[in-house]
């Protein structure tokens, strides 16, 4: 069975209603990322970002899974698959997909700013942490996300996924955010790769299959391509 590695980013998930600050000049939600996706931000203003961080879970929450994540979803029944996310949501495990990691976080997930070993998960009936919030050892709790100029603790498990890959498929993303763009770099040389994005993306490696379509359409075509090549 092959084994079938996908890096998605914030295009995977924009078919289902979740903004990304990419699109808006450095601003997430009329936000400046320094102000709410920092540890510098969460320090000045720590009420600011649990409040911003509180709504985009509750949207998160209220959002569905595309057509491109049930596709990718379905695809466990023919490959191994395995998915490497810059996303926040868990659309992914919504949609059905067993095998996901993480990069920049979870949204559903709350932790310790002095343990970060102590993870929480809140739900959508109970979506928000406030100041005051504490963890068992009665340390503020916060967002269980990867801010700007923290870091990446799950990178060195993408990389082992990403070289175990026969097939790698990048859907969504600029390729700008590293250490994530860096993954391609990974992959066994001579496998095929396919890059889903409506938009173009750069990248100075060569023999990348595009897809130039939107993660619903290009995971629909991206299968039967593979089918194709069987």
């Amino acid at each position: 069975m092959k084994h079938i590695v996908v890096l998605t980013g914030a295009g995977m998930s924009a078919e289902s209603g979740i903004s990304t600050f990419r699109d808006s000049n450095g601003l997430w939600e009329q936000h400046s990322v320094e102000d709410v996706a920092t540890p510098e931000g969460f320090r000045r203003n720590p009420q600011l970002v649990l409040d911003f961080y509180n709504a985009r879970r509750k949207a998160a929450f209220e959002a569905k899974p595309n057509k491109g994540h049930l596709g990718l979803a379905e695809m466990e029944s023919e490959y191994k698959m395995s998915i490497i996310t810059q996303n926040v949501d868990d659309l992914h495990e919504r949609a059905g997909s067993s095998d996901v990691l993480h990069l920049h976080g979870e949204l559903s997930k709350v932790r310790s700013t002095s343990d970060p070993s102590l993870i929480y998960t809140l739900t959508p009936e109970n979506p928000e942490i406030q100041i005051g919030d504490k963890c068992e050892k009665g340390s503020q709790l916060r967002p269980h996300i990867v801010w700007f100029g923290e870091a990446v603790p799950m990178i060195e498990k993408a990389i082992e996924t990403t070289q175990q890959a026969d097939v790698f498929v990048v859907i969504g993303t600029s390729l700008n955010v590293y250490p994530a763009a860096g993954l391609l770099n990974y992959a066994k040389k001579g496998i095929p790769i396919y890059l889903i994005d409506p938009k173009d993306v750069k990248t100075s490696l060569m023999n990348i299959h595009f897809i130039r379509k939107g993660a619903s359409e290009g995971v629909a075509e991206l299968r039967s391509i593979l089918k194709g090549n069987e």
